[in-house]
């Protein structure tokens, strides 16, 4: 179950439907298609750092404990509070327009986001 690594973008399913029923707008979209994030993660216990670098150097960082409420941010850069939660070895939380989980399977981080019955899954290898 431990998270911590640096995870490199890798592949991604159903990207399209997904962004769209989130209602990111379309220069958004192009710019996030095949996009080469690299995802850091720093977990100590239930406190974790949760950092994505964006090409061009835009980054986004969550920082949240489980079981309790925390600010973060969307990949769209709208800003909200949530409860991440742990069920059954995955990160689970509810963004403002879908709902998202994170595991680790294989070695590798893997991501499903849905929203309105669009379902999204990035995985990222991890480097180091």
């Amino acid at each position: 179950m431990a998270f911590t690594g640096k995870y490199e973008f890798e592949g991604d399913e159903n990207y399209d439907d997904f962004v769209t029923k989130i209602g990111l707008p379309s220069d958004k979209i192009e710019m996030g298609r095949n996009c080469k994030i690299i995802t850091e993660v720093v977990q100590n216990g239930n406190d974790f750092t949760w950092t994505q670098h964006f090409p061009g150097g835009r980054t986004t960082t969550n920082t949240f404990t489980i079981g309790k409420e925390a600010d973060m941010e969307t990949m769209g850069g709208r800003k909200f509070k949530a409860t991440v939660k742990m069920e059954d070895g995955k990160i689970v939380a509810d963004f403002p327009n879908y709902h998202h989980t994170a595991e680790i399977s294989g070695g590798k981080l893997v991501e499903i986001s849905t929203a309105s019955g669009a379902v999204y899954k990035r995985t990222s290898k991890k480097i180091a």
